[in-house]
């Protein structure tokens, strides 16, 4: 795996990690000649018939853009005088009613219904508060966190502090009240200057300034990144995710490596994040449901390549591999095809 990550050769002409131009490189497109209402009547004659047509409930709802489906609830509900929401969860079950309600949730709401779901009960889900925050733009970040104040009327930013301490507190909250610097220009001297910093924050010194690392990541722009990742190597002679790797454990190591590769490449770590998804002897659906749906219009062929290139198979035999019935069925779709 380190090698994709030691490769630095392409890094700072890369095309932004964080591209979020819908349809650019998404497996779901908008349906030519979309008709709302027709798709509503589809729907309510496969969901009230005698047993649920899924098939209908697949091919209509994975094959619509998310603006497309959320046309369709308003029609089902005009129509039905019920929510498309409640007679999928009244009629479906498990993962596959899970990945249906995903698929028409408007994809903030998804990101926020998410977060509130890894910070539930006991024991915060921090490896999903990391994917989400790490990945996201500071425009989809602000997005989660108004529909978050709208939903609870409290600020995301302050339940966190509930939830998280120390260091990984420090750096999760500024990603998540967009502290991140959104210019495009790059400063080499800055980046000379901050790969300096950090070397010397942990590999030069005994112990490690963890604040150091919280502060650049956090906050400098992407492309900024780019270039402080390829001067870090040339004072270093290691990537920087080698030291993080080195000088930090747990969550605060998982979150700023997380920060790294996506820097780097957003589909390679979420591509990343779909094969630990699938990997041993059980499936993370969630995992696997939030990628699958969350970058569906975003990058998801590039998520697909980027899985090909790392692991010599593609996304869709590993789906094939692992799941099966409706849920799998519907995976697959979203898919889209084979590398």
């Amino acid at each position: 795996m380190g090698s994709l990550w030691d490769d630095l050769d392409s890094l700072v002409n890369s095309p932004s990690s964080f591209s979020e131009k819908a349809g650019e490189r998404g497996t779901i497109k908008p349906k030519a000649d979309f008709n709302a209402g027709e798709d509503a009547a589809a729907l309510k004659d496969a969901i009230v018939g005698l047993g649920t047509k899924e098939k209908v409930l697949i091919d209509i709802l994975t094959q619509r853009s998310n603006a497309q489906r959320q046309l369709i609830c308003e029609a089902y509900q005009e129509a039905t005088g019920r929510t498309l929401l409640e007679d999928l969860k009244g009629d479906t079950g498990g993962d596959f009613e899970d990945l249906l309600v995903a698929l028409i949730t408007p994809p903030a709401a998804y990101d926020c219904h998410e977060v509130m779901r890894a910070m539930k009960g006991a024991g915060t889900k921090d490896s999903t508060l990391i994917e989400i925050f790490a990945s996201r733009s500071s425009k989809q970040i602000k997005a989660l966190c108004d529909v978050y104040l709208t939903e609870t009327e409290k600020k995301l930013s302050l339940d966190l502090k509930d939830e998280v301490s120390g260091d990984f507190s420090k750096a999760l909250l500024l990603l998540v009240e967009g502290k991140r610097d959104e210019s495009t220009t790059v400063d080499t001297e800055q980046a000379k200057e901050d790969a300096k910093t950090l070397y010397e924050a942990g590999e030069k010194k005994w112990g490690t300034d963890e604040s150091k690392f919280v502060d650049i990541l956090c906050q400098r722009s992407i492309p900024q990144l780019r270039q402080t990742l390829v001067e870090y190597k040339n004072i270093s002679g290691k990537t920087l995710q080698q030291s993080i790797e080195g000088e930090m454990s747990g969550d605060l190591e998982e979150l700023l490596v997380a920060i790294v590769k996506c820097v780097k490449s957003v589909p390679a770590y979420l591509a990343e994040r779909l094969y630990e998804s699938m990997k041993g002897g059980g499936t993370d659906e969630a995992t696997l449901n939030r990628i699958m749906v969350s970058r569906s219009e975003i990058d998801l062929m590039d998520i697909r390549a980027e899985f090909k290139k790392l692991y010599s198979y593609s996304l869709l035999s590993a789906i094939e591999s692992d799941l099966s019935g409706e849920h799998g069925d519907c995976v697959k779709a979203l898919c889209g095809g084979d590398d």
